[in-house]
């Protein structure tokens, strides 16, 4: 039994939340923590990247290039909540795409 808004109910539904979807989303808020935390401490220091947060964008790009093919493996499953798999999708385009926008810059 299941309360909601105070009314008691039933939820009729065989859907659950995917382990691989859930898995998508944890890589994608890392790799896009990640590079948000490289660009923070590259700011902080007026600009001067030290090797390891370039390190780190390409170890966040490698993440997220992987939570993507998991992402959209797991949304292809049949009767799934779709939040984690959709959210962990989003999140890991953000990632390579600011991460490609880091390291292209980088090398001009």
């Amino acid at each position: 039994m299941l309360r909601i808004f105070g009314k008691a109910g039933y939820i009729f539904t065989d859907k659950k939340n995917p382990k691989w979807g859930i898995m998508s989303f944890i890589l994608g808020l890392t790799a896009t923590i990640s590079i948000c935390l490289a660009v923070h401490f590259t700011f902080l220091k007026k600009g001067e990247a030290s090797m390891q947060y370039g390190a780190a964008v390409l170890l966040a790009a490698i993440y997220a290039v992987i939570g993507l093919v998991i992402g959209i493996r797991s949304l292809m499953q049949k009767d799934i909540f779709r939040f984690f798999p959709i959210v962990g999708i989003i999140l890991n385009s953000l990632a390579i795409g600011a991460s490609g926008i880091i390291l292209y810059l980088g090398v001009i």
